[in-house]
Protein backbone atom coordinates (compact mmCIF):
# COMPACT_ATOMS: atom_id res chain seq x y z
CA UNK A 1 0.00 0.00 0.00
CA UNK A 2 2.85 2.31 0.94
CA UNK A 3 4.54 1.64 -2.42
CA UNK A 4 1.37 2.52 -4.29
CA UNK A 5 1.05 5.79 -2.43
CA UNK A 6 4.71 6.65 -3.15
CA UNK A 7 4.31 5.67 -6.80
CA UNK A 8 1.16 7.73 -7.12
CA UNK A 9 2.96 10.68 -5.53
CA UNK A 10 5.86 10.36 -7.94
CA UNK A 11 3.52 10.10 -10.95
CA UNK A 12 1.59 13.16 -9.74
CA UNK A 13 4.79 15.09 -9.18
CA UNK A 14 6.12 14.23 -12.64
CA UNK A 15 2.77 15.20 -14.18
CA UNK A 16 2.75 18.47 -12.27
CA UNK A 17 6.30 19.28 -13.34
CA UNK A 18 5.48 18.40 -16.96
CA UNK A 19 2.39 20.60 -16.95
CA UNK A 20 4.36 23.42 -15.35
CA UNK A 21 7.13 23.06 -17.95
CA UNK A 22 4.55 23.10 -20.73
CA UNK A 23 2.90 26.22 -19.34
CA UNK A 24 6.29 27.93 -18.99
CA UNK A 25 7.15 26.96 -22.58
CA UNK A 26 3.82 28.30 -23.84
CA UNK A 27 4.34 31.51 -21.86
CA UNK A 28 7.85 31.94 -23.26
CA UNK A 29 6.63 31.39 -26.83
CA UNK A 30 3.82 33.90 -26.32
CA UNK A 31 6.30 36.43 -25.00
CA UNK A 32 8.61 35.73 -27.95
CA UNK A 33 5.70 36.25 -30.34
CA UNK A 34 4.92 39.59 -28.66
CA UNK A 35 8.55 40.67 -29.03
CA UNK A 36 9.57 39.68 -32.57
CA UNK A 37 12.93 41.42 -32.27
CA UNK A 38 15.33 42.76 -29.69
CA UNK A 39 16.69 46.25 -30.19
CA UNK A 40 20.39 45.48 -30.02
CA UNK A 41 21.34 48.61 -31.94
CA UNK A 42 19.66 51.84 -32.94
CA UNK A 43 18.29 51.98 -36.50
CA UNK A 44 17.43 55.33 -38.06
CA UNK A 45 16.10 56.58 -41.36
CA UNK A 46 19.72 56.85 -42.52
CA UNK A 47 20.85 53.29 -41.67
CA UNK A 48 21.56 51.81 -45.09
CA UNK A 49 23.75 48.83 -44.22
CA UNK A 50 21.54 45.70 -43.91
CA UNK A 51 24.10 44.13 -41.61
CA UNK A 52 23.26 46.74 -38.97
CA UNK A 53 19.56 45.93 -39.34
CA UNK A 54 20.55 42.29 -39.04
CA UNK A 55 21.63 42.80 -35.45
CA UNK A 56 18.00 43.44 -34.55
CA UNK A 57 16.55 41.05 -37.13
CA UNK A 58 19.02 38.15 -37.37
CA UNK A 59 16.45 35.68 -38.78
CA UNK A 60 15.50 37.92 -41.68
CA UNK A 61 19.11 38.92 -42.29
CA UNK A 62 20.23 35.28 -42.48
CA UNK A 63 17.62 34.76 -45.21
CA UNK A 64 18.60 37.98 -47.01
CA UNK A 65 22.22 36.79 -47.25
CA UNK A 66 21.08 33.64 -49.09
CA UNK A 67 20.21 35.67 -52.19
CA UNK A 68 23.80 35.05 -53.27
CA UNK A 69 22.81 31.46 -54.10
CA UNK A 70 22.63 30.68 -57.80
CA UNK A 71 20.18 27.91 -58.64
CA UNK A 72 18.68 27.47 -62.09
CA UNK A 73 15.13 26.32 -62.67
CA UNK A 74 14.12 24.91 -66.03
CA UNK A 75 13.25 28.30 -67.52
CA UNK A 76 14.99 30.82 -65.29
CA UNK A 77 17.63 31.59 -62.73
CA UNK A 78 21.32 31.18 -63.27
CA UNK A 79 24.26 28.94 -62.61
CA UNK A 80 27.69 30.35 -61.83
CA UNK A 81 29.84 30.63 -64.94
CA UNK A 82 33.59 31.18 -64.40
CA UNK A 83 34.86 34.60 -65.45
CA UNK A 84 38.44 35.82 -65.62
CA UNK A 85 38.68 39.04 -63.59
CA UNK A 86 39.96 42.13 -65.40
CA UNK A 87 40.58 45.75 -64.46
CA UNK A 88 37.23 46.61 -66.01
CA UNK A 89 35.29 43.66 -64.55
CA UNK A 90 36.65 42.07 -61.33
CA UNK A 91 33.93 39.39 -61.09
CA UNK A 92 35.17 35.80 -60.87
CA UNK A 93 31.75 34.34 -61.77
CA UNK A 94 28.88 35.64 -63.88
CA UNK A 95 25.54 34.31 -65.08
CA UNK A 96 25.32 32.55 -68.43
CA UNK A 97 24.78 34.73 -71.49
CA UNK A 98 21.27 34.78 -72.94
CA UNK A 99 22.76 36.01 -76.20
CA UNK A 100 24.80 32.82 -76.51
CA UNK A 101 21.76 30.72 -75.61
CA UNK A 102 19.72 32.44 -78.33
CA UNK A 103 21.67 34.51 -80.91
CA UNK A 104 18.38 35.75 -82.40
CA UNK A 105 18.27 38.24 -79.53
CA UNK A 106 21.29 40.01 -81.05
CA UNK A 107 19.28 40.58 -84.20
CA UNK A 108 16.19 41.76 -82.32
CA UNK A 109 18.26 44.28 -80.37
CA UNK A 110 20.64 45.25 -83.19
CA UNK A 111 22.08 48.70 -82.59
CA UNK A 112 21.25 48.64 -78.86
CA UNK A 113 23.48 47.89 -75.87
CA UNK A 114 21.51 44.74 -75.00
CA UNK A 115 22.81 43.13 -78.18
CA UNK A 116 26.28 43.20 -76.60
CA UNK A 117 25.54 41.81 -73.13
CA UNK A 118 22.42 40.24 -71.67
CA UNK A 119 22.59 37.50 -69.04
CA UNK A 120 20.34 35.35 -66.92
CA UNK A 121 19.00 37.04 -63.82
CA UNK A 122 20.81 36.49 -60.51
CA UNK A 123 19.73 37.04 -56.90
CA UNK A 124 19.26 40.46 -55.30
CA UNK A 125 22.74 40.28 -53.80
CA UNK A 126 24.19 40.74 -57.31
CA UNK A 127 21.84 43.40 -58.64
CA UNK A 128 24.20 46.34 -58.16
CA UNK A 129 27.42 44.51 -59.03
CA UNK A 130 26.04 43.02 -62.25
CA UNK A 131 24.76 46.37 -63.45
CA UNK A 132 28.03 48.07 -62.62
CA UNK A 133 30.14 45.64 -64.63
CA UNK A 134 27.88 44.71 -67.54
CA UNK A 135 29.42 45.32 -70.96
CA UNK A 136 26.48 47.60 -71.66
CA UNK A 137 28.29 50.20 -69.57
CA UNK A 138 31.22 49.95 -71.99
CA UNK A 139 29.39 50.11 -75.32
CA UNK A 140 27.11 53.01 -74.37
CA UNK A 141 26.98 55.79 -71.80
CA UNK A 142 24.37 54.52 -69.35
CA UNK A 143 22.30 57.07 -67.43
CA UNK A 144 22.39 57.59 -63.69
CA UNK A 145 18.65 56.90 -63.80
CA UNK A 146 19.46 53.19 -64.17
CA UNK A 147 20.57 53.00 -60.57
CA UNK A 148 16.99 53.68 -59.38
CA UNK A 149 16.21 49.95 -59.30
CA UNK A 150 19.63 48.40 -58.78
CA UNK A 151 20.82 49.96 -55.53
CA UNK A 152 19.62 51.06 -52.13
CA UNK A 153 18.66 54.57 -53.22
CA UNK A 154 16.51 55.97 -50.41
CA UNK A 155 19.26 57.58 -48.30
CA UNK A 156 21.44 58.85 -51.20
CA UNK A 157 18.34 60.36 -52.86
CA UNK A 158 17.28 62.07 -49.61
CA UNK A 159 20.78 63.45 -48.99
CA UNK A 160 21.19 64.73 -52.53
CA UNK A 161 17.76 66.37 -52.36
CA UNK A 162 18.36 68.05 -49.01
CA UNK A 163 15.76 65.79 -47.41
CA UNK A 164 13.50 65.74 -50.50
CA UNK A 165 13.36 62.25 -52.06
CA UNK A 166 12.07 63.48 -55.43
CA UNK A 167 14.68 66.22 -55.77
CA UNK A 168 17.42 63.69 -55.05
CA UNK A 169 15.91 61.37 -57.65
CA UNK A 170 16.00 64.18 -60.21
CA UNK A 171 19.58 65.03 -59.24
CA UNK A 172 20.94 61.57 -60.04
CA UNK A 173 18.81 61.08 -63.17
CA UNK A 174 20.76 63.77 -64.98
CA UNK A 175 24.15 62.24 -64.20
CA UNK A 176 25.86 59.51 -66.13
CA UNK A 177 25.92 56.12 -64.43
CA UNK A 178 29.67 56.43 -63.86
CA UNK A 179 29.17 59.76 -62.09
CA UNK A 180 26.28 58.52 -59.94
CA UNK A 181 27.63 55.09 -58.99
CA UNK A 182 30.09 56.15 -56.19
CA UNK A 183 27.19 57.49 -54.11
CA UNK A 184 25.59 54.04 -53.76
CA UNK A 185 27.08 51.22 -51.72
CA UNK A 186 24.47 48.48 -51.35
CA UNK A 187 21.97 46.58 -53.48
CA UNK A 188 18.35 46.68 -52.33
CA UNK A 189 18.40 46.80 -48.53
CA UNK A 190 16.03 46.71 -45.57
CA UNK A 191 15.56 50.49 -45.55
CA UNK A 192 14.16 50.43 -49.09
CA UNK A 193 11.07 48.49 -48.01
CA UNK A 194 10.72 49.09 -44.24
CA UNK A 195 10.16 52.11 -42.02
CA UNK A 196 12.91 51.85 -39.37
CA UNK A 197 10.60 53.05 -36.57
CA UNK A 198 7.53 50.91 -37.16
CA UNK A 199 8.99 48.26 -39.51
CA UNK A 200 5.90 48.73 -41.67
CA UNK A 201 6.27 48.22 -45.40
CA UNK A 202 6.82 51.34 -47.46
CA UNK A 203 7.56 52.35 -51.03
CA UNK A 204 10.68 54.46 -51.45
CA UNK A 205 11.20 54.44 -55.23
CA UNK A 206 10.04 57.75 -56.80
CA UNK A 207 9.29 56.06 -60.13
CA UNK A 208 6.67 53.82 -58.51
CA UNK A 209 5.22 56.61 -56.35
CA UNK A 210 4.67 58.76 -59.44
CA UNK A 211 3.60 55.84 -61.62
CA UNK A 212 0.87 54.74 -59.21
CA UNK A 213 -0.31 58.32 -58.80
CA UNK A 214 -0.72 58.61 -62.59
CA UNK A 215 -2.40 55.20 -62.83
CA UNK A 216 -4.91 55.97 -60.09
CA UNK A 217 -5.63 59.42 -61.53
CA UNK A 218 -6.72 57.64 -64.70
CA UNK A 219 -9.10 55.63 -62.54
CA UNK A 220 -10.59 58.72 -60.96
CA UNK A 221 -8.56 58.73 -57.72
CA UNK A 222 -6.70 62.02 -57.34
CA UNK A 223 -3.45 62.48 -55.42
CA UNK A 224 -3.05 58.77 -54.70
CA UNK A 225 -0.33 58.14 -52.12
CA UNK A 226 0.81 54.51 -51.99
CA UNK A 227 2.23 54.77 -48.50
CA UNK A 228 -0.96 56.26 -47.04
CA UNK A 229 -3.73 54.64 -49.08
CA UNK A 230 -2.61 51.10 -49.94
CA UNK A 231 -3.57 48.11 -47.80
CA UNK A 232 -0.90 45.98 -46.17
CA UNK A 233 -1.60 43.13 -48.59
CA UNK A 234 -1.25 45.53 -51.53
CA UNK A 235 2.04 46.72 -50.08
CA UNK A 236 3.31 43.13 -50.13
CA UNK A 237 3.23 43.50 -53.93
CA UNK A 238 3.96 47.19 -54.25
CA UNK A 239 7.37 46.96 -52.58
CA UNK A 240 8.32 44.45 -55.29
CA UNK A 241 6.59 46.45 -58.03
CA UNK A 242 8.87 49.37 -57.23
CA UNK A 243 11.44 47.83 -59.56
CA UNK A 244 10.00 44.83 -61.41
CA UNK A 245 8.27 47.00 -64.00
CA UNK A 246 8.35 48.43 -67.51
CA UNK A 247 9.71 52.00 -67.72
CA UNK A 248 11.30 54.59 -69.98
CA UNK A 249 13.54 57.64 -69.64
CA UNK A 250 11.70 60.87 -70.38
CA UNK A 251 13.36 63.88 -71.99
CA UNK A 252 16.87 65.24 -71.71
CA UNK A 253 16.72 65.01 -67.93
CA UNK A 254 16.31 61.20 -68.25
CA UNK A 255 13.44 61.14 -65.78
CA UNK A 256 12.40 57.58 -64.98
CA UNK A 257 8.71 57.16 -65.86
CA UNK A 258 6.44 54.14 -65.54
CA UNK A 259 4.10 54.33 -68.58
CA UNK A 260 0.84 53.67 -66.73
CA UNK A 261 -1.22 56.77 -67.56
CA UNK A 262 -3.61 54.72 -69.70
CA UNK A 263 -3.38 51.47 -67.70
CA UNK A 264 -1.14 48.52 -66.90
CA UNK A 265 -1.62 46.10 -69.78
CA UNK A 266 0.64 46.12 -72.80
CA UNK A 267 -2.00 47.61 -75.12
CA UNK A 268 -2.33 50.60 -72.78
CA UNK A 269 1.44 50.98 -72.62
CA UNK A 270 1.84 50.69 -76.41
CA UNK A 271 -0.87 53.31 -76.95
CA UNK A 272 0.91 55.65 -74.54
CA UNK A 273 4.28 55.23 -76.29
CA UNK A 274 2.62 55.85 -79.67
CA UNK A 275 0.91 58.98 -78.36
CA UNK A 276 4.15 60.54 -77.12
CA UNK A 277 6.07 59.16 -80.15
CA UNK A 278 8.66 57.49 -77.93
CA UNK A 279 11.40 55.18 -79.14
CA UNK A 280 14.32 53.57 -77.29
CA UNK A 281 16.54 53.39 -80.37
CA UNK A 282 16.62 52.99 -84.15
CA UNK A 283 17.10 49.38 -85.17
CA UNK A 284 20.57 48.78 -86.58
CA UNK A 285 19.46 46.64 -89.53
CA UNK A 286 16.03 47.96 -90.52
CA UNK A 287 15.95 51.59 -89.40
CA UNK A 288 12.72 51.01 -87.45
CA UNK A 289 12.00 53.14 -84.36
CA UNK A 290 11.77 50.39 -81.77
CA UNK A 291 11.18 49.83 -78.07
CA UNK A 292 13.00 47.76 -75.43
CA UNK A 293 10.75 46.13 -72.85
CA UNK A 294 12.35 45.97 -69.42
CA UNK A 295 11.16 43.55 -66.71
CA UNK A 296 7.36 43.93 -66.51
CA UNK A 297 6.63 41.34 -63.82
CA UNK A 298 4.32 43.75 -61.95
CA UNK A 299 2.26 44.53 -65.06
CA UNK A 300 2.01 40.86 -66.09
CA UNK A 301 1.18 39.70 -62.55
CA UNK A 302 -1.67 42.22 -62.50
CA UNK A 303 -3.18 40.45 -65.51
CA UNK A 304 -3.09 37.01 -63.85
CA UNK A 305 -5.28 34.86 -61.62
CA UNK A 306 -3.08 35.28 -58.54
CA UNK A 307 -3.46 39.06 -58.54
CA UNK A 308 -7.21 38.76 -59.09
CA UNK A 309 -7.36 36.35 -56.16
CA UNK A 310 -5.57 38.75 -53.83
CA UNK A 311 -2.29 36.82 -53.77
CA UNK A 312 0.68 39.16 -53.35
CA UNK A 313 4.19 38.81 -54.78
CA UNK A 314 5.54 38.16 -51.29
CA UNK A 315 3.06 35.33 -50.70
CA UNK A 316 4.93 33.24 -53.30
CA UNK A 317 8.43 34.72 -53.42
CA UNK A 318 8.72 35.50 -49.68
CA UNK A 319 6.19 33.17 -48.04
CA UNK A 320 5.57 33.17 -44.32
CA UNK A 321 7.40 30.63 -42.24
CA UNK A 322 7.63 29.62 -38.58
CA UNK A 323 10.87 29.98 -36.64
CA UNK A 324 10.15 28.89 -33.09
CA UNK A 325 7.22 30.99 -31.92
CA UNK A 326 7.76 33.60 -34.62
CA UNK A 327 5.96 33.90 -37.94
CA UNK A 328 8.15 35.82 -40.40
CA UNK A 329 8.39 36.42 -44.13
CA UNK A 330 11.17 34.44 -45.73
CA UNK A 331 13.64 37.07 -46.94
CA UNK A 332 15.43 34.57 -49.17
CA UNK A 333 13.71 36.00 -52.24
CA UNK A 334 13.66 33.30 -54.91
CA UNK A 335 11.58 31.37 -57.41
CA UNK A 336 8.60 29.59 -55.81
CA UNK A 337 9.73 26.48 -57.72
CA UNK A 338 12.66 26.28 -55.30
CA UNK A 339 10.32 26.46 -52.31
CA UNK A 340 7.12 24.72 -53.42
CA UNK A 341 6.05 23.51 -49.99
CA UNK A 342 5.87 26.98 -48.45
CA UNK A 343 5.20 28.98 -51.61
CA UNK A 344 2.55 26.84 -53.31
CA UNK A 345 1.18 24.10 -51.08
CA UNK A 346 -0.28 26.53 -48.57
CA UNK A 347 -3.10 27.01 -51.10
CA UNK A 348 -2.69 24.16 -53.60
CA UNK A 349 -3.04 20.75 -51.92
CA UNK A 350 -1.26 18.63 -54.51
CA UNK A 351 2.13 16.88 -54.40
CA UNK A 352 5.22 18.99 -55.13
CA UNK A 353 5.99 17.02 -58.29
CA UNK A 354 2.48 17.68 -59.62
CA UNK A 355 2.65 21.42 -58.92
CA UNK A 356 6.10 21.71 -60.48
CA UNK A 357 4.88 19.82 -63.53
CA UNK A 358 1.91 22.18 -63.95
CA UNK A 359 4.14 25.26 -63.80
CA UNK A 360 6.68 23.85 -66.24
CA UNK A 361 3.92 22.85 -68.67
CA UNK A 362 2.70 26.46 -68.74
CA UNK A 363 6.25 27.70 -69.21
CA UNK A 364 7.05 25.14 -71.90
CA UNK A 365 4.01 26.18 -73.97
CA UNK A 366 4.84 29.85 -73.50
CA UNK A 367 8.44 29.17 -74.56
CA UNK A 368 7.25 27.36 -77.69
CA UNK A 369 5.02 30.31 -78.64
CA UNK A 370 7.89 32.67 -77.89
CA UNK A 371 10.11 30.78 -80.33
CA UNK A 372 7.46 30.89 -83.05
CA UNK A 373 7.12 34.65 -82.55
CA UNK A 374 10.91 35.04 -82.54
CA UNK A 375 11.32 33.13 -85.82
CA UNK A 376 8.58 35.22 -87.40
CA UNK A 377 10.24 38.45 -86.26
CA UNK A 378 13.58 37.31 -87.70
CA UNK A 379 11.88 36.84 -91.07
CA UNK A 380 10.35 40.31 -90.92
CA UNK A 381 13.65 41.96 -89.98
CA UNK A 382 15.42 40.11 -92.79
CA UNK A 383 12.70 41.17 -95.21
CA UNK A 384 12.88 44.86 -94.28
CA UNK A 385 16.68 44.77 -94.41
CA UNK A 386 16.58 43.18 -97.86
CA UNK A 387 14.05 45.70 -99.15
CA UNK A 388 16.11 48.55 -97.75
CA UNK A 389 19.27 47.28 -99.43
CA UNK A 390 17.32 46.93 -102.69
CA UNK A 391 16.55 50.64 -102.63
CA UNK A 392 13.13 50.87 -100.91
CA UNK A 393 12.48 54.37 -99.55
CA UNK A 394 11.63 55.30 -95.96
CA UNK A 395 8.07 56.05 -97.04
CA UNK A 396 7.75 52.62 -98.63
CA UNK A 397 9.11 50.91 -95.52
CA UNK A 398 7.18 53.00 -93.00
CA UNK A 399 4.30 50.56 -92.47
CA UNK A 400 6.50 47.47 -92.29
CA UNK A 401 8.79 49.20 -89.80
CA UNK A 402 5.82 50.19 -87.65
CA UNK A 403 4.69 46.56 -87.55
CA UNK A 404 8.24 45.56 -86.58
CA UNK A 405 8.09 48.07 -83.70
CA UNK A 406 4.89 46.47 -82.42
CA UNK A 407 5.85 42.84 -83.06
CA UNK A 408 9.20 43.36 -81.37
CA UNK A 409 7.83 45.13 -78.28
CA UNK A 410 5.08 42.57 -77.73
CA UNK A 411 7.53 39.69 -78.02
CA UNK A 412 10.09 41.44 -75.82
CA UNK A 413 7.42 42.09 -73.18
CA UNK A 414 7.15 38.33 -72.62
CA UNK A 415 10.88 37.75 -73.17
CA UNK A 416 11.89 40.31 -70.54
CA UNK A 417 9.22 39.20 -68.03
CA UNK A 418 10.90 36.66 -65.82
CA UNK A 419 8.11 34.10 -65.27
CA UNK A 420 8.06 32.64 -68.83
CA UNK A 421 4.33 33.23 -68.91
CA UNK A 422 3.43 31.84 -65.49
CA UNK A 423 2.31 35.12 -63.90
CA UNK A 424 -0.50 35.38 -66.48
CA UNK A 425 -0.56 32.43 -68.93
CA UNK A 426 -3.54 33.56 -71.01
CA UNK A 427 -2.21 37.11 -71.26
CA UNK A 428 1.26 35.91 -72.28
CA UNK A 429 -0.31 33.75 -75.01
CA UNK A 430 -2.42 36.69 -76.23
CA UNK A 431 0.60 38.99 -76.36
CA UNK A 432 2.68 36.49 -78.34
CA UNK A 433 -0.24 35.88 -80.72
CA UNK A 434 -0.47 39.62 -81.35
CA UNK A 435 3.30 39.76 -81.92
CA UNK A 436 3.00 37.08 -84.60
CA UNK A 437 0.03 38.90 -86.12
CA UNK A 438 1.98 42.17 -86.30
CA UNK A 439 4.89 40.34 -87.93
CA UNK A 440 2.70 38.79 -90.62
CA UNK A 441 1.07 42.17 -91.34
CA UNK A 442 4.56 43.62 -91.67
CA UNK A 443 5.46 40.94 -94.21
CA UNK A 444 2.30 41.73 -96.18
CA UNK A 445 3.29 45.41 -96.18
CA UNK A 446 6.66 44.38 -97.67
CA UNK A 447 4.93 42.47 -100.48
CA UNK A 448 3.22 45.68 -101.52
CA UNK A 449 6.62 47.42 -101.58
CA UNK A 450 8.08 44.69 -103.82
CA UNK A 451 5.11 44.81 -106.15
Amino acid sequence: MKRRIILAFIVSAVAAISVAALLVNIFEHKQAAKNPFYRVTEITDETVDPEVWGKNFPLQFDDYKKTVDQVRTRFGGSEAVPHTPTNVDPRSVVAQSRLEEDPRLKTMWSGYAFSKDFREERGHAFMLMDQTYTERQVVSKQAGTCIHCHASVYVPYKKAGGGDLIKGFEHFNQMSYAEARPSFTHPVACIDCHDPKSMQLRVTRPGFLEGMKALMAGRGIKDYDVNKMATRQEMRSFVCGQCHVEYYFKGKEKRLVYPWVKGLNIDNIMAYYDEIKFKDWIHGETGAEVLKAQHPEFEMWNMGIHARSGVACADCHMPYKRVGALKISDHWVRSPLLNINAACQTCHKWPEAELKSRVEEIQQKTFEMRNIAMDALMELIAGIKSAKEAGATDDQLKLARDYQRRAQFYLDFVEAENSTGFHAPQEAARILAKSIDFTRKGQLALKIVKN
